[in-house]
């Protein structure tokens, strides 16, 4: 089983970037399924209907997110999309939206699992409590899991990975939109990476305008930031999986332009 996971989706004009080489990695990765995070698409906030319909049509089977999502004008889009647009699966009882999915292709199936880390960022439920209650759930139907833990802190990501080494096939972090080099097979099968990265503007501030981000931390006052615009590139990895022994056998890192893909492939 091959997988593609997309880091973070900022701004609409990266969509195209994506769909546009997304058939070219299916071919030379043979890939079973196609997952991004979408938090992010609009703008650096949010994804609005569009943009959703857009990706699925263009061969994403499932889109996650993180804490963005819930954009107030923009989150009923977690209503709409519910079971191919995730959230964090621990935020509390009454919100809207549904925290993982099981998709199929191909007579493969994946679970996909959203989770939420709580060091730096909102309080929310326990996120290990809760992958733990729901991989229970999902290894029902599929002993394939790939989960996304959008957090903040390499620390905790790092500790969800251990925690839950051989219980899923990959832990992949997002949210950072800062692309990490530890990539590994942890000893019990299980694909990580502390984080992929982002699909969006390097010349950046984690996608940011660079001025407006520096006035921030410099003034410490209620500036806001603007996207920036410059050096798309697109990041995710590509994780393989053996299905008769359950455990992932490779995870390799893409970081490339579209120049640089149209010219020269990926990096692997």
């Amino acid at each position: 089983m091959n997988i593609l996971f997309i880091a973070d989706i900022v701004g609409n004009e990266m969509i195209d970037i994506i769909l546009d080489v997304l058939p070219r990695l299916r071919n030379q990765y043979k890939l079973d399924f196609i997952i991004a995070n979408a938090e992010n698409a609009d703008r650096g906030k949010g994804v609005l209907p569009k943009q959703v319909e857009k990706l699925k049509a263009g061969g994403i089977h499932c889109l996650t997110s993180g804490n963005h999502i819930w954009e107030p004008r923009k989150k009923e889009v977690l209503v709409q999309y519910a079971g191919y647009l995730l959230r964090p699966l621990n935020y509390p009882p009454g919100n809207i939206g549904i925290g993982s999915t099981v998709i199929s292709n191909n007579g493969l199936k994946l679970a996909v699992l959203n989770l939420q880390g709580r060091s730096f960022m909102y309080t929310i439920d326990c996120p290990f409590a809760a992958a733990e209650k729901e991989i229970r759930r999902l290894r029902s139907e599929t002993p394939f899991i790939l989960v996304d833990f959008h957090a903040e802190a390499s620390a905790e990501k790092q500790a969800m990975g251990w925690f839950l080494d051989g219980k899923v096939s990959a832990v992949v972090g997002t949210h950072t939109h800062v692309q990490t080099a530890d990539e590994r097979i942890l000893p019990g099968g299980t694909a990580y990476i502390t984080d992929t990265g982002m699909c969006g503007p390097f010349d950046s501030v984690i996608g940011m305008d660079i001025q407006k981000a520096i006035d921030r931390f410099r003034l410490q006052s209620q500036i806001y930031y603007v996207m920036a615009k410059n050096n798309l590139r697109f990041n995710g990895v590509v994780i393989r999986i053996d299905e008769n022994k359950n455990k992932a056998t490779e995870i390799f890192r893409l970081n490339f332009s579209k120049e640089e893909f149209d010219n020269r492939g990926t990096d692997h």
